[in-house]
């Protein structure tokens, strides 16, 4: 009983601090162009 007392605030902490970094990386724009880097690769640059 008493590893619950630590365990469930360490977890309810932890999953602020995940929703937190999401909603950090929106904000960013971290996911504004999830094709680009996708299609980056298969296009060659010709270097002159």
């Amino acid at each position: 009983m008493n590893g619950l007392l630590l365990l469930i605030p360490v977890a309810l902490g932890l999953g602020i601090f995940g929703l937190a970094m999401f909603f950090w990386a929106m904000r960013d724009g971290q996911f504004e162009d999830l094709d680009g880097a996708a299609n980056r690769i298969l296009i060659d640059d010709e270097e002159e």
